[in-house]
Order: C-alpha cells, then sequence, then structure tokens
C-alpha cells in the first residue's frame, strides 16, 4: 500500500490528509525487472489510477473505469495484442 499526497499539498507542514492506494501488478506478469504497469482499482468510484511499477514515486495516468474495461476486454480478446 502506498500513500500518496494530493499535488495540491505545500508538504512544508501537516496541513494536508494522505490516501493510501493498494497497487497490484497483472496476474499475468512474471518481470522481476519492473517492466509492468501497475492498478490501483476501487480507490475512485469511476476511474483507475495505473503507473509504471519501475517508478512507483513517478507519475500516475487516470483512466475512465469504462475505458480501461474496454481495454481490458480487448487484450482478453486478442483485438489488443500484447506481445511478449
Amino acid at each position: 500500500m502506498t500513500w500518496c499526497k494530493s499535488s495540491y499539498s505545500g508538504g512544508n507542514g501537516g496541513d494536508c490528509i494522505e490516501v493510501a492506494l493498494a497497487w497490484r501488478k497483472s496476474s499475468y506478469s512474471h518481470d522481476d525487472g519492473g517492466n509492468c504497469i501497475e492498478v490501483a482499482p476501487g480507490f475512485l468510484p469511476d476511474a483507475v489510477p495505473v503507473r509504471d511499477s519501475k517508478d512507483p514515486d513517478g507519475p500516475v495516468l487516470v483512466f475512465p473505469a469504462a475505458s480501461w474495461g474496454s481495454f481490458i476486454a480487448a487484450v482478453r480478446t486478442g483485438d489488443f495484442p500484447v506481445e511478449g
């Protein structure tokens, strides 16, 4: 679990709140080198945060949940093939 402060937080005092994200990798990921993405589903009601596992303190992309679901469905049906 990772604790994150708001990007609007000045960070100099304790006048902010932090939220916890439970990041996870795909069960299909067998890569120990960090060449994966991680998701934190269920954190936001209609969105899915995604980050690069090699840079856990780096930027986070947030996709609409419906779009993320469509992407995953396309990968599973082979419409969006995964190279590996």
